[in-house]
């Protein structure tokens, strides 16, 4: 059972970096696992600047494969093979993948210390994790890109009424979530003897980069958190869509059909320096109020 979800924006730009911001990569950290999406060149510095240890990074997903959505992970996997790293590492990406990753692994002189497996996904896959599932979609873009939805099972809701009738403690209930039911006071009680509903599960989902497209709405729907592709402002819009992706006007539309809780807008254009993020702001609040333009380095616990 999950505790604690948290995103952290690792780089927030868009094509190339700026003096403000670095390259496309988020993490999601699921108590001490983290999930790597995107990994633009020079994440592995960015991380080092957060409370995320690069070593815990279990899973990178990788939205496509131009230039600043993954150069960066060359460089972070050898410095895991400097660090002492054992353990297995998967990486997951669209039709490609296996080919560019095993060749971009082969840059340079170093012995790899730890298993990496590599996988491909397709629109609409579904993975099981455990504890959570990553849902994919096909995206508006020139080159194939897949939106992740990262989505945590939904769990029986605990009800402290029902743990003090039983005279149980959290680890109590921690043995009854993992096995089934324990013994005590003479009974078993079961989960659904403590239980008095569901809890729906966190919603995440990343769009890397597109235009608007349905697809990301109904990726969406009812999420905690969508972190969306807002390149410009409206000005712009019409030659951003050219080109595969949004305006925070559009970014904010999405939001509000998607009937999300919180939007973040990211992956901006170098054009904008930090006192013109305000244009973008404005511009996808007046849509859609629970906006904001992502910073790099900024956290945020996703709460039920």
């Amino acid at each position: 059972m999950i505790s604690t979800i948290k995103i952290v924006f690792f780089g927030t730009s868009g094509s190339w970096p700026s003096v403000e911001r670095g390259l496309p990569s988020l993490g999601i950290q699921v108590d001490r696992d983290v999930l790597l999406f995107d990994i633009g060149e020079g994440t592995q510095r960015q991380i080092m600047q957060t409370t995320v240890s690069f070593m815990k990074i279990s899973k990178i997903f990788i939205t496509h494969f131009h230039g600043d959505h993954f150069l960066g992970l060359a460089g972070l996997i050898q410095t895991m093979v400097l660090n002492g790293r054992t353990e297995p590492l998967e990486i997951y990406g669209p039709a490609d993948t296996i080919k560019q990753v095993s060749n971009f692994l082969q840059l340079g002189y170093y012995s790899l210390s730890f298993n990496i497996t590599i996988r491909e996904l397709r629109d609409s896959d579904e993975i099981d994790f455990g504890d959570y599932i990553i849902k994919t979609t096909k995206t508006s873009h020139p080159v194939t890109n897949l939106a992740y939805c990262f989505k945590e099972k939904d769990r029986k809701r605990i009800s402290q009424e029902l743990m003090e009738k039983y005279s149980l403690n959290s680890k109590d209930v921690d043995r009854i979530v993992r096995n089934g039911s324990i013994e005590k006071g003479g009974r078993r009680i079961t989960l659904d003897d403590i239980s008095d509903g569901i809890r729906v599960g966190r919603k995440i989902v990343y769009t890397g980069d597109t235009s608007p497209c349905d697809c990301i709405v109904e990726l969406a729907r009812d999420a905690h958190v969508l972190i969306h592709d807002s390149t410009v402002d409206s000005s712009l819009e019409e030659k951003a869509n050219e080109y595969g992706h949004s305006s925070a006007r559009q970014a904010a539309m999405i939001a509000k059909n998607a009937n999300v809780k919180y939007l973040f807008l990211t992956h901006i254009s170098p054009r904008y320096r930090i006192n013109d993020i305000r244009t973008l702001e404005d511009e996808a609040r007046r849509i859609f109020k629970d906006s904001t333009v992502a910073r790099d380095l900024m956290e945020f616990t996703v709460t039920i």
